[in-house]
């Protein structure tokens, strides 16, 4: 193991990948079966959704329970690249770049979306706040920490003005 643990983590044998793949750990249900209707943000919805986590990784649930929401990576799989670098988003009538924006057209379709946990049973997770077309191809879990997620003195960029903030 250890020799292992040596080869992974030695620098000086480290390679960039030209390419990196995914496997899908679960699958997201939602109410939305079509792209009119989603809500742009998590935040923005208080719809309830399931997410199934595939049997392999259900060993990987253990301990969720006690966390109220949880951070999910997923894969926009009906997005189709390349993509423009610039769009236009939701709240403003200019162009922005992708990486400024929130936008599912990017040039790795990876979204992330913060749920609230209602229950977890067996591989099923219920959450609400879902924001996701159903049948999403779920990537990651990660569980959210208040005190690690937070931050003060934060910036909005071109979005002051334009949104509602939320105090809770």
């Amino acid at each position: 193991m250890e020799i292992l643990k040596k080869a992974l983590y030695d620098p000086k044998k480290r390679k960039f990948p030209k390419h990196i793949c995914f496997k899908p750990i679960g699958i997201i249900h939602t109410p939305f079966k079509s792209l009119k209707g989603i809500p742009i943000q998590s935040s923005m919805s208080n719809k309830n959704g399931k997410i199934e986590i595939f049997e392999e990784f259900q060993e990987g649930l253990k301990d969720l329970e006690n966390f109220s929401h949880i951070y999910c990576l997923y894969y926009f799989d009906l997005i189709k690249t390349p993509v423009p670098l610039q769009s236009k988003p939701f709240l403003d009538n200019e162009e922005k770049g992708v990486f400024a924006i929130r936008t599912p057209f990017r040039p790795n379709p990876i979204g992330l979306s913060i749920f609230e946990i209602i229950e977890i049973k067996d591989n099923q997770i219920i959450v609400n706040n879902v924001d996701v077309l159903d049948k999403t191809p779920l990537l990651d879990i990660k569980p959210f920490v208040s005190e690690f997620d937070f931050r003060i003195n934060t910036k909005n960029g071109w979005l002051n003005g334009k949104i509602k903030t939320q105090k809770s």
